[in-house]
């Protein structure tokens, strides 16, 4: 029985890592409501996923909070025109759809505003996760963020791939809705990681892999 309730038990760390992504969710969804904080909430997701559910560093609740703080200010400042961009695209999509039904020929149209109201969401991923992993000023994450996403678009496809994925599972199980944002996340920080790694520094990329492949837990 003690060997079940283990840490070392492979069972055991998977029911921790479940909780994690529970608990991650929560905290998220709550520190997003004011919409605002969006992207303070992004950013620190995405640290926690990393730093914490991968690497096995410090306590979830004070990982998550640390990152909230001290990426809020240039974490939001990024979120707000990512923010008025989605809602545009998302009014946008409504909009063409309904004039669809009504017979409208904007059938291409709808489908390039589809792509690019995805496009921005898996460019929020790339933006807060550079925010999470890395300084800068507010224009250069931007700026760097959506350069990533394009120079990478076959990793780039994978992560949008990730988030239907979890969007479409939680559409036909919405009781998914409480593990799955965070279980994407960590899902989509492989590839992005990946991306980071081809731009570091010799130096910076080895002392990375060598974090990844020895992670504390």
């Amino acid at each position: 029985m003690k060997r079940f309730f283990s840490l070392e038990n492979p069972v055991v760390r998977v029911l921790i890592k479940l909780f994690d992504c529970i608990a991650l969710t929560v905290f998220w969804a709550i520190s997003s409501l004011p919409v605002i904080t969006v992207g303070a909430a992004s950013t620190a997701l995405y640290a926690t996923i990393y730093h914490h559910v991968r690497l096995g560093n410090d306590y979830l609740w004070s990982t998550y909070l640390t990152a909230f703080r001290s990426n809020f200010k240039r974490s939001t400042l990024s979120w707000l025109p990512l923010m008025f961009m989605q809602i545009f695209l998302v009014f946008d999509v409504l909009w063409l759809r309904a004039l669809i039904k009504n017979g409208e020929p904007l059938g291409p149209v709808y489908g390039i505003m589809l792509v690019l109201l995805c496009v921005s969401f898996v460019w929020g991923i790339f933006l807060f996760a550079y925010c999470a992993r890395f300084n800068g000023r507010v224009r250069d994450m931007i700026r760097i963020s959506f350069y990533l996403m394009m120079a990478h678009p076959l990793r780039t496809i994978g992560i949008l791939l990730i988030v239907l994925t979890a969007v479409g599972i939680m559409l036909m199980v919405p009781g998914l809705a409480i593990i799955l944002p965070s279980a994407a996340v960590w899902a989509a920080s492989y590839p992005v990681e990946q991306i980071f790694l081809k731009h570091m520094s010799p130096e910076d990329a080895a002392r990375t892999v060598e974090e990844q492949q020895n992670p504390d837990d």
